[in-house]
């Protein structure tokens, strides 16, 4: 079971869950009114602070969010802290007065909040998830749905009965999960198929039976359909290698390593998740897919479809507001091989990576290919003032020092290292001021 808490910055107390009563920043009056229990925003509001929950995933870490963050330090590894409006785990809207779950502020206002745009385009809710991600130890064999994918998945399990929050849920929601992922420190990670020449290359002198069958598959099959022919060998139930067959492809990849091997990379893939996840398949799995390493500030984008493995490194993703997860190895959670196997693209491309464009000089902006979000990074030590861009619903997350963002209905709050805030579309422009850098989620 995931287990969740919210990281609480200093100087924040919840005392009534659900009520709303915002902090007068702006020297105002507010005028306060409510439904179903939830104060509706004014015209004179201003930005609204959050407070974030933390995921406690086994593959996290107990150090790097809370050292990037400034929060007290983690007892156990700490995985992830989203900023959203998911219903797995909002963010807590942070008055002076009381709390609420950023979803069901919006749902009180959503036109008034999101913007009629966004409202028109996606519905009443917030369309992309912000989250820091820590992984200390791989992540799981993953591939996330599409839009088309995700409706089918959900009302089959809706109609199927299963509960929203069981362990074996596949389908939490209706939304496809493109994500961009943006690194911090460097980062490792597998993701989407190599060409299936290379792949073939990999597994031609392995002394491993198992290395031998794939190596077959691929150049008898040198294109997308060889490619799907080996993945699916690896992993579905009535032709998946035993855990001998993949002790033997491990061992010769580590026999490889050690006589000076021509592709060290991917024989030290194999031996790192054979030593976290011994006998998985998975672990075989990584010698089809595309190694990559991100350095601090580049940005790659994982589309629906793209079958992936993180494997070490901070960053910030932004994603589509979903919680959709298949899994087929690498992991101790629930894993569905079959269903994933239906939502794999397997088109053999290198890794999306997405250049930013310069936006005024301090911001650079990381467009993604989908409509659903796009992240942007803002870095300053001067006494000028910057604007940022976007103008619909944003969250803002000061990653390092202390800034001052305002709006362009003159409301003003400070952010210090792990502050973060929701800014409605009725804010209009935004710009900054100080020292520091901060990450911005927007709709494009």
């Amino acid at each position: 079971m995931v287990q969740q808490s919210v990281a609480l910055p200093p100087g924040f107390s919840p005392n009534r869950r659900h009520l709303g009563v915002r902090a007068n920043l702006c020297g105002r009056e507010p005028c306060i009114r409510y439904h179903r229990g939830i104060q509706l925003p004014t015209i004179e509001d201003p930005v609204i602070r959050l407070a974030n929950p933390a995921q406690h995933y086994a593959w996290g870490s107990v150090t790097a969010i809370p050292e990037l963050l400034g929060l007290p330090a983690a007892t156990e590894p700490l995985a992830e802290s989203w900023l959203g409006a998911h219903p797995s785990a909002p963010s807590v809207v942070r008055t002076e007065h009381g709390s609420a779950g950023l979803d069901s502020w919006l749902a009180a206002d959503a036109e008034g909040l999101l913007g009629a745009d966004v409202v028109a385009r996606f519905g009443p809710s917030l369309p992309y998830l912000l989250k820091v991600i820590a992984a200390e130890t791989p992540l799981s064999l993953q591939v996330h749905p599409t839009a088309e994918q995700a409706a089918v998945g959900f009302a089959a399990e809706e109609d199927a009965g299963v509960p929203i929050t069981a362990v074996h849920r596949n389908y939490r929601d209706r939304n496809h999960k493109p994500e961009l992922l943006y690194a911090l420190t460097p980062f490792e990670a597998l993701c989407g198929f190599r060409a299936p020449r290379r792949a073939a290359e990999l597994l031609a002198d392995l002394d491993a039976p198992l290395a031998k069958q794939l190596h077959d598959v691929l150049t008898t099959q040198p294109s997308f359909e060889g490619i799907r022919a080996a993945f699916t060998q690896l992993l579905q139930a009535h032709t998946r290698p035993s855990a001998d067959a993949v002790h033997e492809v491990t061992d010769a990849c580590a026999a490889r390593l050690a006589a000076g091997s021509s592709s060290p990379r991917a024989d030290r893939t194999v031996v790192l998740l054979a030593q976290q996840y011994p006998g998985d398949p998975g672990v075989v799995t990584s010698l089809l897919l595309n190694p990559v390493t991100l350095q601090p500030g580049d940005a790659m984008f994982v589309p629906a479809g793209g079958v992936h493995a993180y494997l070490h490194g901070l960053g910030i993703e932004i994603m589509a507001s979903s919680d959709n997860v298949l899994r087929a190895g690498l992991t101790t959670k629930h894993i569905d091989v079959d269903e994933l196997l239906r939502n794999v693209d397997y088109v053999a491309a290198p890794p999306i990576r997405i250049a930013p464009e310069i936006f005024h000089r301090a911001t650079r902006v990381f467009y993604a290919p989908v409509d659903d979000f796009e992240l942007s990074v803002t870095s300053i030590d001067d006494a000028v003032v910057h604007p940022l861009p976007g103008r619909g619903p944003r969250i803002l997350l000061c990653l390092a020092g202390e800034l001052e963002i305002r709006t362009a209905r003159g409301s003003v709050v400070k952010l210090l290292r792990g502050e973060s805030i929701f800014a409605p579309a009725s804010d209009g422009d935004l710009t900054v001021q100080g020292s520091g850098t901060v990450v911005q989620a927007d709709v494009p």
